[in-house]
């Protein structure tokens, strides 16, 4: 039996390997490059469900805002051709909406915050460990924050069709505008959650544009009947 007490290392490919017919020692060769597992890690993918409260509250108040504004602005001018008439009740739904916005959001988050802490309370009373507790504070929802930020993308939204057509003499130029404006707005409202939500910007653009032209058609179809019935003088001065 036979033992050899060196054997051959090739650390590189470019040594070239003795021949194994001559050298009966055992031959090793090592990868000129280490594997390194995580080079091949995969990237994480992203968490869109973590998106959802926030991006619902912010798609959710500036579409309403828009819709709300422009069907307001198109309802009124059903009736009264004025363009003072379209300005001020755009104004007022503007600042009536925001305010609506912001109580609404404050009172469900708050009710949240209120369910939240009385669960907290009562796993602590079960579990005395108050590692997590802390995080736990964190990750609270806060009504302040919710409220503002409703009543924040309300009013963006709702600045589109005031400023847009508030301020134009012609009524059918300003109708015009309003609805073009709207349904510039709505489509990008409905892009723009998308692309953050990871679905389809086609038909999400296109579900919020038609939902925000059939708000406007019945507000103006509905006014426009109640001022034909009633026998409503539409001015035009």
């Amino acid at each position: 039996m036979s033992f050899c007490p060196s054997s051959h290392i090739h650390a590189t490919p470019s040594t070239p390997p003795p021949n194994p017919k001559h050298d009966p020692c055992t031959q090793i060769t090592l990868p000129s490059q280490l594997h390194d597992p995580e080079s091949n890690q995969k990237s994480v993918p992203i968490d869109y469900s973590a998106r959802s409260q926030w991006l619902r509250a912010a798609v959710l108040g500036a579409n309403d805002g828009l819709v709300s504004v422009a069907s307001l602005m198109i309802g009124v001018g059903a009736v009264n051709q004025t363009a003072k008439a379209m300005l001020v009740s755009g104004l007022a739904g503007l600042v009536a909406g925001a305010c609506s916005m912001a109580i609404g959001e404050f009172v469900s988050v708050y009710a949240q915050y209120d369910i939240e802490v009385a669960q907290m309370k009562r796993e602590s009373l079960e579990s005395r460990e108050s590692s997590n507790k802390e995080k736990e504070k964190e990750s609270l929802p806060n009504p302040l924050m919710a409220a503002g930020a409703s009543a924040l993308a309300f009013a963006v939204g709702g600045l589109s069709p005031l400023l847009a057509g508030g301020f134009i003499k012609s009524w059918g130029v300003r109708v015009g505008v309003v609805c073009s404006a709207s349904s510039l707005g709505l489509a990008g409202f409905g892009a723009a959650g998308a692309v953050l939500g990871g679905a389809n910007v086609s038909k999400s653009a296109l579900r919020v544009l038609v939902g925000g032209w059939l708000a406007m058609l019945v507000t103006y179809g509905v006014l426009r009947l109640f001022g034909l019935v009633f026998k409503m003088r539409v001015s035009s001065a």
